[in-house]
């Protein structure tokens, strides 16, 4: 059984008060190993330390081009280990082996993209008047935190921690208390490179104890969180204290808009990668399926087959749908089905499965509820699992009040050949990112990602995130 230890000033520390948490493969729900429990006195060591290392001169004598060099070997040492990453991702989520060697190559694509990036986020020079200079710097914001979901790991730690280095910021990482892995491989890597002490920083614990107080902290300069919307409520009132500037992607509710005039076998392929991912537990998940009602009948009968046809198993197998994270998630994945199955028709799944020889691991069907009210609860709220609700719609109009009918706005997929309805579509559809005949678009490292409404503001991903974590100041020079 491993012993973790948290990163902190360039060392290994156990937490202060020395207690310690379980952590678990959801494959079979064995205990792995431990992490520190950190707490307030935790996080305050690591936010002095990230603190100490901004003002310090070795970190701000290190030239823009010279971080991009750190983030660029940091994407080499991912790529050298991606076989170790991505057996530890799927051992910490459960995922497909596959899915996490996907997930793998996009964390050294975001180390490269902002590598790239980093000499390259400049300033403008504004018209004022004759004898007067006046131009705008982006300067790094500070200590920047970032609060991990357990779902992504290695992908989220990596998206806003390179763009953060890469503007000139120290960083203060708050793992998911399930899924600590490969935040850890992540700061071996950087130990290893030229990065000073304090410049990145790993706490471990439960969110109501380190991320409170991580989110609360007065030394804090910015925080980056991507989970539920009741939590990053609580982030949100927490930065307000100290008037602290928020990143939140909160999840979604995103639909498939499927037209009669699609490619069949793309909508069908794309349609069932956006549900199964992760088995279902992504905040992008294509959760909502409205379906033109003259084609309803028979996408539906073939994406039922294709269901059917799914393999559930244990990452490691690289099965198409891996285990549930947990007993917790399981059960809140099962309510919504029971009232799926009340309020309209099962028309595939929804059962547990039973996997050889990972009997205690929590597996579920891949699961299609049709027939539901639009305003139902299964219809409305984030499920976060392996489930599908299905809607028809008649006219463009209807699909688009299908689209833009819950509270959140995250992505959304439109399959037609019809170039014209997309376009229509796209502009009227409430979500921040819109896919045409595809959905993802491999990962996306360069597409700015965020939501509209409850799915938060701001955006990760892009050159637009690196504006996230620096601030402006004008300088206006008269010299007349």
């Amino acid at each position: 059984m491993d012993e973790l230890f948290m990163y902190i000033d360039g060392e290994w520390q156990e937490s202060h008060s020395g207690e310690r948490l379980d952590y678990v493969n959801p494959a079979n729900q064995q205990v792995i190993g431990t992490i520190p429990r950190g707490k307030a006195e935790d996080v305050n060591r690591a936010v002095s330390a990230a603190k100490a290392s901004f003002k310090a001169d070795e970190w701000r004598k290190i030239k823009p081009h010279e971080r991009g060099y750190i983030l660029s070997e940091m994407a080499h040492k991912i790529r050298k280990n991606k076989e170790e990453l991505a057996r530890l991702e799927t051992m910490d989520v459960g995922k497909p082996l596959s899915q996490a060697h996907a997930d793998v190559e996009a964390a050294a694509r975001y180390f490269e993209f902002y590598a790239g990036a980093a000499d390259k986020l400049m300033g403008e020079t504004i018209p004022i008047e004759d004898g007067v200079i006046d131009f705008t710097v982006r300067e790094p914001i500070g200590v920047t935190a970032h609060i991990i979901p357990w779902n992504y790991p290695i992908q989220i730690t990596s998206r806003s921690t390179a763009a953060a280095i890469a503007t000139g910021n120290t960083v203060v990482v708050k793992t998911a208390e399930q899924t600590s892995l490969t935040a850890m491989k992540l700061a071996e890597y950087f130990h290893e490179t030229a990065l000073p002490k304090g410049v990145f920083n790993v706490v471990t614990g439960l969110g109501q104890e380190a991320g409170a107080r991580l989110a609360n902290h007065p030394d804090v300069n910015h925080i980056t969180f991507t989970g539920s919307v009741p939590t990053g409520i609580k982030i949100m009132k927490a930065a307000a204290d100290h008037v602290v500037p928020v990143t939140l992607e909160l999840g979604g509710k995103s639909p498939n808009l499927v037209f009669s005039d699609c490619d069949e076998q793309k909508a069908l392929n794309g349609v069932i990668r956006a549900i199964i991912q992760n088995a279902g537990q992504t905040c992008s998940a294509g959760s909502r399926l409205l379906i033109e009602d003259s084609y309803k009948k028979r996408f539906l009968s073939l994406l039922k087959a294709r269901f059917e046809e799914l393999t559930v198993g244990s990452g490691e197998k690289d099965s198409d749908i891996g285990p549930i994270l947990s007993k917790e998630q399981y059960e809140k994945i099962v309510s919504y089905i029971e009232q799926g199955r009340e309020q309209g028709e099962i028309i595939t799944g929804g059962e547990r499965v039973q996997v050889k020889g990972c009997e205690e691991g929590y597996y579920l069907q891949p699961t299609i509820i049709d027939q539901l009210p639009h305003d139902s609860t299964v219809a409305q709220e984030e499920i976060f699992g392996p489930v599908l609700a299905v809607f028809s719609f008649q006219t463009e109009k209807e699909a688009l009040q299908l689209a833009n009918g819950t509270d959140y706005g995250l992505v959304t997929g439109i399959w037609t050949s019809d170039i014209g309805k997309a376009h229509r579509l796209a502009d009227e559809i409430r979500s921040g990112q819109v896919f045409v005949n595809n959905y993802g678009a491999g990962g996306g490292i360069q597409m700015p990602f965020g939501g509209y409404k409850r799915s938060g503001f701001g955006r990760e991903k892009g050159f637009v995130a690196l504006k996230n974590y620096t601030q402006l100041k004008n300088v206006a020079i008269k010299y007349r």
